[in-house]
C-alpha cells in the first residue's frame, strides 16, 4: 500500500511538473509570436495608408481637372467681369493719385458718381488765368462725359493718343496745351491793355492766339519809325513764337542803324514774352526823354 501511494504521489508530482513546463513553453511561444503579429498588423496598416494616399492624389487631380473644364466652358464671362472691375478700380485709384501729385501744378479733381471731374487751372509768369474742366467716366473704355476745353485745343487727338493707355500723360499733355494757349493770350492782352500807345491800329490775332500781327512805333535817336510784326507759333504747346517777321513801313530801304534795330526786334520777339519786349521799349523811351532834359 505504501509503495502504491509513493508511486501515485510521484506520478502526481511528475504530472504536475510536466504540466507546468508545458504551460511555461506555451507562454513563451505566445510571447514570441506576439511581436510578429504586431509587425504584420503594422505592415498591413502601412499598406492601407499608401493606398489611401494614392486615392487622395487621384481625387485631387480629378477635382482640378473638372475645375479647369468648368472654368473653360462656363466661367470666362465671370472671370472677365471680375478682372474688368479690378482694372477699373485700379484706374480710379491711379487717377486719384495723379490728381494728388499734380495738385500744385494746377490740376485738381473730385470723384463723381460716374468717375472723376478734373479741373485744370492755367497760369503764366505766376499769374493765375482761366480754369477748365474735363468730366471723365471711369469705365471700359474711359470716356469724356463733358468738358469746357476750347474747340481749338486738339482734345480728340490727345484723347485718342493717351486716354486709354496713359491717363497721366493725357492730363499732362492737355495741361501743356491749355497753359501755352493761356500764356499766348495773356501776352496779347497785356500788349493791347498796357502798351496800346505803341500800336498803330488793332492787334490782329486768331482764336488760338498762335498767329499775331500788329504795327508798332519804334524810337531811335529821337526819331520814330513804324514796324510791322508777324508772330507765328507753329508749336502750340509753346508761349514763344517759332517764326517772327518784322518789316518796316513807309520806306523802301532802311539805314544800317534801323536795319540793326529791326533785326534786334525779331530776336527779342523770339526770346522774350511779348509784353516784356514792349516794356523794354518803354524803358528806352523814358531814358531818351530824360536825356533831353539835361
Amino acid at each position: 500500500m505504501e509503495l502504491a501511494n509513493t508511486l501515485n504521489q510521484e506520478g502526481k508530482s511528475k504530472g504536475g511538473v510536466l504540466a507546468h513546463l508545458e504551460r511555461l513553453q506555451t507562454r513563451s511561444r505566445k510571447k514570441f509570436q506576439e511581436p510578429q503579429g504586431a509587425q504584420a498588423a503594422e505592415r498591413a496598416l502601412e499598406g492601407k495608408i499608401v493606398k489611401l494616399r494614392s486615392l487622395r492624389d487621384k481625387l485631387r487631380a480629378e477635382v482640378k481637372h473638372r475645375q479647369a473644364r468648368v472654368e473653360a466652358s462656363v466661367e470666362p464671362d465671370q472671370t472677365f467681369e471680375v478682372s474688368e472691375q479690378e482694372v477699373l478700380e485700379k484706374k480710379q485709384e491711379n487717377v486719384k493719385a495723379i490728381l494728388q501729385a499734380y495738385y500744385f501744378t494746377g490740376i485738381s479733381g473730385k470723384l463723381t458718381s460716374r468717375g472723376v471731374c478734373v479741373s485744370i487751372n492755367t497760369a503764366f509768369e505766376g499769374n493765375l488765368l482761366d480754369s477748365y474742366f474735363v468730366d471723365l467716366v471711369i469705365q471700359k473704355p474711359l470716356r469724356i462725359h463733358h468738358h469746357s476745353i476750347p474747340v481749338f485745343i486738339p482734345l480728340e487727338e490727345i484723347s485718342a493718343k493717351y486716354l486709354q493707355t496713359n491717363i497721366q500723360q493725357f492730363l499732362f499733355s492737355l495741361c501743356e496745351y491749355l497753359n501755352a494757349y493761356a500764356g499766348r493770350k495773356y501776352q496779347a492782352d497785356r500788349l493791347q491793355s498796357d502798351f496800346a500807345a505803341f500800336l498803330a491800329g488793332p492787334l490782329q490775332r486768331n482764336s488760338l492766339c498762335n498767329l499775331l500781327s500788329f504795327t508798332y512805333k519804334a524810337e531811335l535817336s529821337g526819331q520814330s519809325f513804324m514796324f510791322c510784326a508777324r508772330l507765328q507759333y507753329k508749336d502750340i504747346t509753346r508761349t514763344l513764337p517759332t517764326d517772327v517777321t518784322v518789316t518796316y513801313q513807309g520806306m523802301d530801304a532802311l539805314s544800317a542803324s534801323w536795319e540793326e534795330q529791326r533785326a534786334s526786334h525779331e530776336n527779342l520777339f523770339c526770346t522774350k514774352p511779348l509784353h516784356q519786349v514792349f516794356a523794354s521799349f518803354a524803358r528806352r523811351e523814358e531814358k531818351l526823354d530824360m536825356s533831353l532834359i539835361y
